[in-house]
């Protein structure tokens, strides 16, 4: 052993606290806690631990384990560590790892695990070499030991193995060596072998490769082995290699296909789980759906058959009590994302309108944020959050089924049409529910093709509502909400009568269900049907309060946060329909009872609270009798949390304060500013710590959230109490310029979005060629230009920072018309889609003060200017005389040279600017 010895007190010491780490109690527990974080700072405290688990065999195991597992939590410190105290632990862990204690073998084996991560395998070279030669030993219990710490090795960081070590790469020789020892007589040798060698799939190991025939030789020999560890490792292996190198399986793919069927029908959940993912990745990969159609009459069966509960799934879901009035356990609320409003704009795209992103309500009340970016289909939230928070079998088929129909829609339906309509018309309510939930999967691809059979099959779905089974009820609610956009559709009143209002009153019966499952989603598919229908909703707004301020008095803690969700939604769908005074009656009493009960740091104040700035808005000066408290109680939100931060930032040992609190208080000031504008000045004027003061502090925050929803803050005010912010606008102009990147960090994105919209705002509420904001001009230009340029920046900072380029030009045309050139036609590109808006209007009025102002500036970018004009569906009066007065004086100005000019534009460009400008 190398040279490091501990000091008896020091040791004592230690000892002493973990054997106190045994008693259970809350306040030893805390105290325990403090003083091992203490001892973090001891230099060699991590060779106290390796000496104990080692050395003091007199010790009882369970004391020494403890001590290795205090030593895997402190790994890190080895990297800090002085040489002996270095060498000393490593020797201590790989002689722990051969003790006759199983329960210490297993502690030591974590911390090589975890030493070995820290250190790298460069850098414990010694580590590995003992590890693959104990695969050779014929004591099977430590050669099973040894494998087992190689293959979380192995999962856990494949790349750092992955290495040459003194001129040798280990794994060419512990590839051939797994590969050999897939063969073992123990089966658990054997599953390692297969896990071990898999891990190395994604990254791209060429050891692996140069092996890949070997590799897939031996997974099929390993296919029908007796031990289901062993077929699970081998589906997952054949999944692994069809994401990385689905070239190696495509000519066996008869074959396998084949195999991961029989194995998804396998009666070991895990194998079945395993071979599942295979047909999920396949059906993710665009690429490779040419070899996946012709599997389709086999796969999706396979898959419907596999949506149908199993009998741990009904032990587990205990799903037939009435149980609204059971208290529900803490451990049941997941945490959820509150707050932090983007500004973005709904784009036209070949005619069809698609909207700016927002949250959206997947299965089940789970919040899952929708990326314009993001090309996954499939979001496994969706299925995830269905029922249960295990990642099952069911789910993955479902997920799957969700996939294969986004992927080859009208044909997947065809496959499925004669099975699915025997699930849903069965008399086994298992086989009816996993029909149902089939039928809720494939809702989002096969739309079109499942349109036909809708007026059969809402009508059904209408009439499961009233299923004696709680879990059909409740998935028949989720699959409802998948089609509520079809539901919702203001085709003729004959479609409402039929469809839409039999599904909304469906629903709402759903929410108020005895059953909590069913009421969670009853309450998350209306939301969806809510958001789907908009202001079609407002003719029924008094049964729909009636019913949702029910459910306040009926819900358990649980879903009283999506109930907030469902209220806020409605607000957002129905608009100033909400502000009628009977309605505000109905709405308000339950609200402000649950304020009235919850303290400032209760952590279900904050869905209230995002709830509320939903009905402010809605609401709009019907809500002015309830403004005062509400003002009051943000603001003394806000303070505290930056008194918070404050002191967290004057001592970091201190936990970081939850911004939650700040972000939706923040977010509910913008819901009454848009709702009451100046009536809020007597309570902005008053406020003591001043809301400005607090306002600006804000801005300047270090986390982007928070800085995100100031920022919306400010471009609210701007539209609604401009001559309230005036008087702070230099120090709030100075944050709101230094904010603008035109290539911010992922997270910063929002809150550089809010900044450029906002800066556009408060532009154009001082005025045109207003002296006090000419300052800022140049800045912010100088910021705003390189933001539209940037080929990087996200397409809704491009958008916001092209609309307020235009705007501040509409006040200031002569101090920007210069820099025409620079950037007309990046503008043009960035706006020509957005959706018809004021916003995109007075951004255009701008661009044509400016163009008149410096005709020349837009010579090299007339045609992306013409192709931006006549994407406009209906422009102001104002803005299309502008239109006209532009063109047709480019025309008389050179004649000749715009024909000439002209003549290149696509023709449905010179057809539009012919009809609609006579140019």
């Amino acid at each position: 052993m190398a040279s490091w010895n501990p000091q008896p007190a020091g040791l004592q010491e230690i000892l002493t606290t973990i054997h106190e780490s045994t008693d259970m109690s809350v306040q030893v527990q805390r105290n325990i806690t403090q003083k091992l974080n203490s001892f973090t700072r001891v230099p060699d405290y991590i060779a106290y631990l390796a000496h104990i688990l080692f050395a003091m065999t007199q010790e009882e195991d369970r004391i020494r384990t403890i001590a290795g597992y205090l030593l895997k939590n402190n790994a890190r410190l080895i990297l800090s560590s002085s040489p002996e105290v270095a060498d000393y632990v490593k020797a201590a862990v790989l002689r722990a790892f051969e003790d006759a204690s199983v329960m210490i073998r297993n502690a030591a084996g974590q911390d090589i695990v975890a030493f070995l991560g820290v250190l790298e395998p460069r850098n414990w070279p010694e580590c590995l070499s003992q590890l693959v030669n104990m695969l050779d030993l014929t004591d099977l219990d430590k050669q099973e030991a040894a494998f087992n710490v190689l293959e979380k090795a192995c999962e856990d960081y494949p790349r750092k193995l992955d290495v040459e070590i003194s001129g040798t790469r280990p794994l060419d020789y512990m590839i051939p060596k797994f590969l050999s020892l897939a063969e073992h007589p123990s089966s658990k040798m054997r599953s390692h072998a297969i896990a071990c060698l898999s891990y190395f799939v994604p990254v791209n190991c060429q050891s692996l490769f140069i092996h890949i025939d070997a590799f897939i030789a031996c997974l099929f020999k390993r296919a029908s082995d007796d031990d289901p560890s062993v077929r699970r490792h081998v589906c997952q292996a054949l999944v692994l290699l069809l994401a990385a190198r689905p070239e190696k399986l495509m000519p066996e793919m008869a074959n396998v296909a084949e195999y991961m069927l029989y194995s998804t029908k396998d009666t070991n959940e895990n194998v079945a789980l395993e071979a599942c993912e295979f047909w999920l990745t396949f059906a993710e990969d665009a690429e490779l759906a040419p070899y996946l159609q012709p599997l389709l009459s086999k796969v999706a069966p396979v898959l419907l058959d596999c949506m149908i509960y199993g009998e741990d799934d009904l032990l587990w879901l205990e799903g037939d009590a009435d149980d609204s009035a059971v208290p529900d356990k803490e451990t049941d609320i997941k945490p959820r994302h509150y707050g932090q409003k983007s500004h973005g704009y709904d784009h036209e795209q070949n005619g069809e309108l698609t909207e700016a992103p927002k949250n959206r309500i997947g299965a089940y009340g789970e919040e899952t944020l929708d990326d314009e970016d993001d090309d996954d289909y499939l979001d496994d939230d969706e299925f995830m959050d269905e029922m249960s928070t295990e990642w099952n079998l069911r789910k993955c088929a479902a997920a799957a089924l969700d996939v294969l129909a986004v992927r080859f829609s009208g044909d997947l339906l065809n496959v499925l049409l004669a099975p699915l309509k025997d699930k849903l018309w069965s008399n086994d309510w298992l086989q009816r529910e996993s029909g149902i939930l089939a039928l809720g999967a494939m809702a989002e691809g096969c739309i079109e093709a499942i349109e036909p059979h809708l007026p059969t099959l809402v009508p059904y779905l209408i009439n499961t509502l009233n299923d004696p089974k709680p879990l059909v009820r409740s998935i028949t609610c989720w699959t409802l909400g998948r089609y509520a956009s079809w539901t919702t559709q203001p085709i003729s009143e004959e479609h409402k009568a039929q469809y839409f209002i039999p599904t909304m009153e469906g629903l709402l019966r759903m929410v108020l269900d005895n059953n909590k499952r069913v009421q969670e989603a009853g309450c998350s598919a209306f939301a969806t049907l809510e958001e789907d229908a908009g202001p079609e909703l407002a003719p029924y707004l008094d049964p729909v309060l009636r019913n949702l301020v029910l459910a306040f008095d009926k819900y358990q803690h649980k879903n009283i946060l999506i109930l907030y969700d469902a209220v806020g939604t409605l607000a957002d769908a129905v608009g100033r329909e909400l502000s009628n005074p009977t309605y505000v009656e109905i709405l308000m009493p339950p609200l402000t009872n649950r304020w009235a009960k919850l303290k400032d740091d209760d952590p279900d104040l904050i869905p209230l609270l995002e709830c509320l700035a939903s009905v402010t808005i809605a609401m709009g000066p019907s809500f002015l009798p309830y403004a005062g408290p509400v003002f009051e109680r943000c603001s003394s939100i806000i303070h505290r949390a930056l008194l918070q931060y404050q002191s967290f930032q004057q001592n970091p040992e201190l936990d970081e304060p939850d911004k939650s609190f700040l972000v939706v208080a923040l977010d509910l000031l913008s819901g009454l500013t848009q709702g009451l504008g100046m009536a809020l000045e007597s309570l902005i004027t008053q406020s003591n710590p001043n809301l400005l003061q607090l306002l600006t502090i804000c801005l300047k925050h270090p986390q982007a959230p928070v800085r995100q929803s100031a920022y919306a803050l400010v471009g609210d005010m701007a539209m609604g109490c401009f001559s309230i912010l005036r008087p702070f606008m230099p120090g709030i102009m100075n944050e709101l310029t230094l904010q603008l990147d035109p290539e911010p960090k992922v997270e910063f994105i929002s809150a550089s979005n809010n900044a450029a919209w906002s800066v556009g705002e408060v532009a154009l509420r001082y005025g045109r060629d207003d002296p006090e904001f000419q300052q800022w001009v140049n800045p912010l230009i100088a910021r705003l230009i390189p933001i539209l340029l940037h080929p990087k920046a996200p397409r809704s900072l491009h958008e916001n920072a092209a609309v307020s380029i235009g705007r501040i030009g509409l006040m200031h045309p002569t101090l920007v018309a210069p820099h025409l050139p620079e950037f007309a036609q990046a503008w043009c590109q960035a706006l020509y889609e957005i959706r018809d808006n004021e916003e995109k209007d007075s951004a255009f009025r701008g661009f044509c003060t400016m163009v008149q102002a410096n005709p020349a500036g837009i010579a090299k970018s007339l045609l992306w200017f013409c192709n931006s004009i006549v994407r406009w569906n209906n422009p102001s009066p104002e803005l299309n005389e502008m239109f006209r007065t532009i063109l047709q004086g480019f025309k008389q100005h050179d004649e000749q040279g715009w024909a000439a000019g002209v003549s290149t534009f696509p023709p449905v460009i010179q057809e539009r600017l012919a009809t609609r400008y006579g140019v």
